[in-house]
């Protein structure tokens, strides 16, 4: 027995259980440490509470962070590999913003600020970004001009486009035009039957995925064109999108087709009918509704028609914060919901109107709610860091959206400029904004362009002769890329999700419901402490 330097007493005592059943002891009490979900929001003994006001506590770690699975679903029948999505405002996602978050295993909601002809066309620049088969490939004629060429190149955004006879699909092949082929040449009026590639390796109709990837990879060449026995031009695959699939094993994409997933938002007038059928024939996923406040009959009658009208296409509906304004949208029929009213950093809604939710009471309520029928939910707003994210998905949530996390990033819209302290920065607006409800060109410029504005929908004023702000502009930090930014959170949310014992989305929220997963309230002298408490640091996120 070693000598001892002091008092063998701890807290007063001197006699001591064996150390061994430790863990035995621990079966004794009567409650695991800490609070249960239910104990935590408990809107009457707490009022409601934010993701500031509380702490997930700790598990045991038996995984790796890597083993961590993100798998999430978004709507009842698609699911994502990663659970973040961007949100639909005129600052944050358009088609860049949308094909980058999709490649990191997310989704992008499209805003509809816009005119619908424009909204469509990002549709479709994201359905057209990666494919399998591509069945509806961009095809000219033998009598279009190199000039012609290249400004389908710089309207798609690529290039390799096949020549057919009548210059569509199910015509017979001639040869393809590469972008190689257009680079150099000076005559720009010539056609490009004097330019196209000629010695072509195609695939017979009936050809599988796998063995035309095969075909295409021994080829060497850009493009397989399938054609059938007379060598009419049925559909194509792409180098580019084997690459693709290297470079993102995660993307989020359709099983038959191998398409990104594409989300847009319209809102509930009866001209987002028209939308919305530009939409579908662009290829569009899931559409959501986008409304601060989503129990109306507005958007109830919207969810039906829907339905009825494209019974294949998910609609997401919201916004909501309590389980009434959920099961309304639940027994109209929709896919998924958004829950969220005045707790986004561009939005003054609870300021200015007086009626709203604290986030993380909302989010409990109407997730667990909505899980009762199988109907996934977002999270949208107030999330500022990837601790935010991780308390959004233990309190329920399925998919986190985010506004102005993303706004700062490269993908996102906003212009880019100094700020007076000399720090680049992106332009942010909330949708409420007096900016954003003046835009016009949703309504393609039109006298009546308010009308027509995303901003005015969504906040029930196209008919105001006085608009009422419920958002604000400003700027944002700017984060650098997507393709950095989101694997940092993804990362996050992994180590997060490890030191709560947690291995996927499906576990911690069944842990949650079991009462496993356990809280604490945080005080304001407990968010202090814990904060960084020094003269001076500098906060670098990640490298």
């Amino acid at each position: 027995m070693p000598s001892l330097n002091g008092s063998t007493s701890v807290n007063g005592s001197s006699k001591f259980l064996d150390y061994q059943n430790a863990v035995e002891v621990l079966k004794q009490y009567e409650t695991r440490d800490g609070l249960s979900i239910e104990d935590l929001i408990d809107t009457k003994q707490r009022g409601g509470l934010t993701y500031n006001d509380f702490l997930v506590l700790p598990g045991y770690i038996g995984f790796a962070a890597s083993e961590v699975a993100l798998d999430s679903p978004i709507t009842k029948r698609i699911t994502l590999k990663t659970p973040f999505v961007s949100s639909p405002m005129d600052t944050v996602t358009e088609h860049e913003m949308a094909i980058h978050m999709a490649l990191q295993g997310g989704l992008g909601v499209i805003h509809h600020n816009c005119s619908a002809d424009a909204q469509a066309d990002m549709v479709r620049k994201v359905k057209r970004y990666e494919n399998g088969f591509i069945v509806d490939p961009v095809v000219i004629s033998k009598e279009t001009t190199v000039e012609e060429a290249r400004a389908l190149k710089e309207k798609w955004g690529f290039g390799g486009f096949p020549v057919t006879e009548s210059g569509k699909i199910g015509s017979k092949l001639l040869g393809i035009v590469t972008n190689r082929d257009l680079q150099f040449e000076d005559d720009g009026s010539q056609p490009v039957d004097k330019v196209m590639v000629t010695d072509l390796v195609t695939a017979q109709l009936g050809v599988t995925l796998p063995e035309a990837n095969k075909i295409l990879a021994k080829s060497r060449k850009g493009k397989l064109p399938i054609v059938d026995k007379d060598f009419n031009l049925e559909s194509m695959i792409s180098r580019s999108d084997l690459t693709k699939n290297l470079h993102f094993p995660l993307a989020s994409k359709l099983p038959d087709s191998k398409q990104l997933i594409c989300a847009a938002a319209i809102g509930t007038r009866p001209e987002d009918k028209i939308r919305l059928q530009k939409l579908v024939d662009a290829g569009l996923d899931i559409v959501i509704l986008d409304s601060s406040q989503g129990n109306s009959m507005y958007q109830i009658d919207m969810v039906k028609w829907i339905k009825q009208e494209y019974p294949s296409l998910d609609v997401i509906g919201g916004n909501v914060v309590t389980r009434e304004q959920a099961a309304n949208l639940i027994a109209a029929g929709v896919d998924g919901l958004r829950i969220g009213m005045g707790s986004g950093s561009a939005c003054i809604t609870q300021e200015v109107m007086a009626v709203g939710r604290p986030q993380a009471a909302a989010v409990y309520s109407v997730s667990n709610f909505a899980a009762k029928f199988g109907v996934p939910c977002i999270a949208d707003g107030g999330v500022q860091n990837v601790g935010h994210i991780v308390k959004g998905l233990a309190l329920g949530a399925s998919t986190v959206m985010m506004g102005g996390l993303l706004a700062g990033t490269t993908e996102s819209p906003g212009t880019s400029f100094v700020s007076r302290e000399g720090k680049l920065v992106k332009a942010y607006r909330g949708m409420g904004s007096i900016d954003a409800m003046q835009d016009k060109k949703a309504g393609a410029g039109g006298k009546n362009s308010q009308a027509s504005n995303a901003g005015t929908a969504r906040y029930f004023s196209e008919g105001d002769s006085v608009l009422v702000a419920q958002g604000v502009s400003g700027a944002v930090a700017h984060r650098g890329s997507i393709s950095k930014f989101v694997p940092y959170l993804a990362a996050g949310l992994k180590h997060s999700m490890q030191d709560c014992g947690q291995r996927s989305l499906k576990e911690l929220h069944e842990s949650a419901a079991n009462g496993t997963l356990r809280f604490e309230i945080r005080t304001a002298s407990a968010q202090l402490e814990g904060n960084v408490n020094m003269e001076s640091y500098e906060k670098k996120l990640y490298a």
